[in-house]
């Protein structure tokens, strides 16, 4: 006789893995929509906005922890208590 619980499938993520992992994408899709914009509308001119806060040191570190969140939401443990 086979055992049932043999042929149930796991997944290797539970909800909360899959929540921190959510958090993650949301830091950064939100780093790189600050970072996108600045640029000039005629070629010729330069403009200097696309070195502000915002694009230069606000966005990359979003992007950043939310990779380093990502990489906690995959090392995560959900069974620990």
């Amino acid at each position: 006789m086979k055992n049932k619980n043999s042929n149930k499938k796991t997944f290797v993520f539970e909800k909360k893995n899959y929540v921190t992992m959510t958090i993650g994408l949301a830091f950064i899709t939100i780093g790189f929509i600050l970072m996108s914009g600045g640029g000039s509308e005629d070629p010729n001119v330069f403009n200097p906005e696309i070195y502000n806060f915002r694009r230069i040191k606000l966005a990359p570190t979003l992007v950043l922890i939310g990779f380093g969140i990502q990489v906690y939401a995959i090392l995560l443990n959900p069974n620990k208590k």
